[in-house]
């Protein structure tokens, strides 16, 4: 110990002060690690589980989002399916439906020819109906200008009777 005192002694230690020195920087260790260190460190701890939760809700989130992304995916081919097979559907129903109007359209050129042919024929025996008629009264003038006598109404009905019949046969 005489050497440590030596020492002591060559520096200009005193051991009184030394010692209370030693003890306030103790009670001001404890006091600091007390109220400042312990909090921060308490405070660096929550922090470090916020951030490691961070991460895990970040790595969740993510882990849903390729989740919706893969039903998204899944959800629009099904709509393209979907949608072809409208669209196919509407192909196969105009089709059916532009063959049902043809087919209608038909009918009805084929009920307006009939109609037409019909007329054409009733106009038709109208006017050979009235040619018979005229071809009768003019042959019947003539035939009371060639014999110069005066035809009575048999007479008249008679001729064109005749008329019409030879008329009709060719």
């Amino acid at each position: 110990m005489d050497q440590i005192q030596q020492v002591a002694q060559t520096f200009g230690v005193d051991w009184t002060h030394l010692i209370a020195q030693s003890v306030s920087f103790g009670i001001v260790c404890l006091v600091l690690y007390k109220l400042a260190y312990g909090p921060i460190l308490t405070m660096l701890d929550t922090r470090r589980q916020q951030i490691a939760a961070g991460i895990a809700n970040a790595q969740k989130i993510k882990a849903e989002l390729d989740s919706i992304e893969q039903q998204r995916v899944v959800v629009l081919a099904k709509a393209g399916d979907d949608g072809r097979q409208l669209v196919e559907d509407a192909r196969v129903a105009a089709a059916r439906v532009g063959a049902e109007e043809r087919r209608k359209a038909t009918a009805e050129a084929a009920q307006i020819v009939a109609r037409a042919r019909e007329a054409a024929d009733q106009e038709r025996a109208r006017m050979i109906a009235e040619v018979k008629q005229q071809v009768g009264r003019l042959v019947v003038q003539t035939a009371a200008s060639v014999t110069g006598k005066i035809l009575t109404a048999d007479d008249h009905r008679r001729i064109a009777e005749e008329t019409a019949n030879r008329l009709s046969v060719q």
